[in-house]
């Protein structure tokens, strides 16, 4: 049965005469309310005004200053009016017939200005660490998604908050909510994991568009970075499409961010290398590294009998983060190795099998290794 439309009529003028009747009992208090509730709304916004300004071009050079204007800028003016109203009311001290209203929408305004303001500070960031990470918009469609999924849940958060504070019982609410969550997310662990995932390469930043990245047995340079997947162009030519989470769950190198690079070469001579020689190659080899550009000496010694050689290891470093430029000061070095051993008759060994034979006394007979007084071997 519909409630009559009198008995509103009655309830509506019955609750404007007590308003009636408290403005007239209160003038001066409310009066003192209403003017520091100006100065309040003045203050608002001016808060608004500043985060517009915090928006201008003059600040682009750091990203804080635009996301909380952004945030600030948006200060609607239904907060400040009921804002305004509840000072008022308090200052005024309103009776509970018009105080419980104004309180309420005091409550529901206080909230959902909190959630926008969240909302905005949230998506400036995301948008921020995209744009950057990804300047042509490829991730523009996880923007969108991240854009709705942020909007639904800080205003369910904001609806729950506020029907809690009006006195209604939210448990089986929340409860619902929670396994309808619980359902959602299970059959779509899959994407969520990939935006995630997503949401992980913006903020952490392990690789960007146009690094060279290795991972497993693959190496290329990264051409996209999507909402679920990322392309890697690979050295042989062919693009590689590899989920996010799945990525990021292997060891990768960031082969882009080397800024000086460490090479062990081994350098394996005969057997019949005089010891002195090998005392002094060390210096030779420091002396070849150091004279090319950008190559500089580590270590040098000899690392291992090996059945057919003398292994030496040596480390040295080339500065640069080009990898064509690294690759052309390594050729250089090796060049200028082998010429300087050619040039002492230091011979690399190769994987041999030698024969010495001796007289029935025990004495070797020719051939065999008779060095001279240079190290070299006689012929």
């Amino acid at each position: 049965m519909q409630t009559p439309p009198s008995f509103v009529v009655i309830e509506i003028n019955s609750w404007a005469e007590l308003a009636l009747r408290w403005l007239d009992s209160h003038t001066s208090q409310i009066l003192s309310g209403a003017l520091t509730a100006a100065l309040i709304i003045l203050l608002l916004h001016g808060l608004k005004l500043a985060g517009r300004y915090l928006c201008a071009d003059r600040f682009k050079s750091s990203h804080w200053p635009g996301i909380i204007g952004r945030a600030l800028g948006k200060t609607r003016l239904w907060f400040m009016s009921a804002v305004a109203l509840e000072v008022v009311a308090k200052a005024g001290k309103a009776p509970v017939e018009v105080a419980a209203p104004i309180y309420a929408l005091f409550v529901i305004a206080c909230v959902l200005q909190a959630a926008v303001w969240v909302r905005a500070l949230i998506l400036g960031l995301v948008e921020f660490r995209a744009g950057e990470n990804d300047s042509t918009g490829n991730l523009q469609s996880a923007i969108g998604l991240i854009r709705v999924l942020v909007t639904a849940g800080l205003f369910i958060l904001a609806a729950i908050v506020i029907l809690s504070n009006l006195g209604v019982n939210v448990t089986g609410l929340v409860a619902g909510l929670g396994i309808g969550g619980i359902a959602i997310g299970l059959a779509a662990q899959g994407i969520f994991s990939d935006l995630f995932a997503a949401l992980s390469v913006l903020f952490d930043k392990p690789f960007r568009k146009g690094d060279m990245v290795k991972f497993d047995q693959s190496q290329g340079t990264v051409e996209a970075i999507g909402l679920k997947s990322t392309r890697i162009r690979a050295i042989s030519g062919e693009e590689i499409v590899i989920s996010n989470a799945n990525l990021l769950n292997k060891e990768l190198r960031n082969l882009a961010q080397q800024e000086t690079r460490r090479y062990f070469q081994t350098l394996s001579l005969v057997h019949q290398t005089p010891p002195d020689v090998c005392q002094s190659l060390p210096d030779l080899l420091r002396d070849v590294v150091d004279s090319v550009e950008g190559a500089t000496f580590s270590r040098c010694g000899l690392d291992n009998f090996a059945p057919s050689s003398l292994d030496f290891l040596l480390i040295y470093e080339i500065a640069g983060d080009d990898p064509g430029e690294a690759m052309d000061r390594k050729h250089k070095v090796n060049t200028r190795i082998l010429a300087a051993l050619k040039d002492r008759g230091i011979a690399f060994a190769y994987p041999t099998q030698t024969t010495f034979t001796a007289a029935p006394d025990g004495q070797m007979i020719m051939p065999y290794f008779i060095p001279d007084a240079e190290g070299r071997a006689k012929r």
